[in-house]
């Protein structure tokens, strides 16, 4: 009995998984690619039942994550999107990302330069978290000490944003920390505004001209208190930036999302 002809194995020059290139030395079998092990003709009876648009997602996917440079791995992160996108949890992100782009709205229209910002529910939140950056950075010194309030009111966001987006992959959280970090910002652009002509009433109940003030201390040590006036404008608008960079990042992770959710077959979602 003899067996049946075998079937001429299927190629690619280039696998259309892992972008691995034949070279002429690979003895490999032209069938699998000798880097993934993909089988071709698998691959080909099982992308035959994909939705034309699905197929294009998966190679535009494979192109990011298979990108040697730093900015295809920045851009695969900042960009990922779940193969399977729950409908109730899109909702829930959209329903999030409404609230925090009205509240974002509000608060970059606050006047900073007579301390709006003070009276908000966003600066009961940030106090806290300002007076333990003092605590944290004590070792370092007078200056960390006074600056680490301010500098851990900001990094904190990050933090939480890097730890979402690397742990979690989750960009559309990572994008909330980074919004997060711009409304700190904006809360402490009074304060630095506030330095030259101190009227702000401060944690213990004085202003800057008969006690404590961050910022004076902080701009006095590189004879710069005359300028912060400019300092704080410019902190507020750069807060202000960057929460409309995080509502836009967020609202692209959205938009794929929903893109992956609508082009997803009945078998798929």
């Amino acid at each position: 009995m003899t067996a049946p002809p075998r079937e001429p194995s299927l190629t690619f020059a280039t696998c259309p998984k892992c972008r691995h290139t034949r070279t002429p030395g690979e003895r490999a079998d032209p069938g699998v690619c000798p880097a993934c092990g993909l089988v071709f003709a698998k691959w080909i009876r099982q992308a035959s039942f994909v939705s034309p648009s699905r197929q294009r997602r998966e190679a535009r996917d494979v192109d990011v994550d298979a990108g040697d440079s730093l900015f295809g791995r920045c851009y695969a992160a900042l960009g990922y999107v779940p193969e399977q996108v729950e409908p109730l949890h899109w909702w829930g992100r959209a329903l999030a990302w409404l609230l925090v782009a009205i509240w974002g709205w509000r608060l970059a229209g606050l006047d900073y330069t007579v301390g709006e910002m003070g009276a908000s529910f966003m600066h009961a939140i940030l106090l806290p978290i300002h007076e333990a950056g003092h605590m944290l950075f004590m070792p370092l010194g007078e200056f960390m000490t006074i600056a680490g309030g301010s500098l851990f009111q900001l990094l904190l966001p990050l933090i939480c944003a890097g730890a979402l987006l690397h742990t979690n992959r989750d960009p559309f959280g990572a994008a909330l920390g980074l919004l997060w970090c711009g409304s700190s910002l904006v809360d402490l652009a009074p304060y630095i505004y506030d330095a030259k002509h101190p009227q702000l009433i401060l944690l213990g109940g004085h202003t800057g001209e008969d006690g404590p003030h961050d910022w004076i201390y902080l701009l006095d040590q590189f004879g710069k208190v005359a300028h912060s006036p400019a300092y704080g404008t410019f902190a507020h608008h750069l807060g202000v930036m960057l929460m409309v960079g995080a509502l836009a990042w967020g609202a692209g992770i959205l938009w794929r999302q929903r893109q992956r959710w609508a082009g997803a077959g009945p078998g798929e979602r």
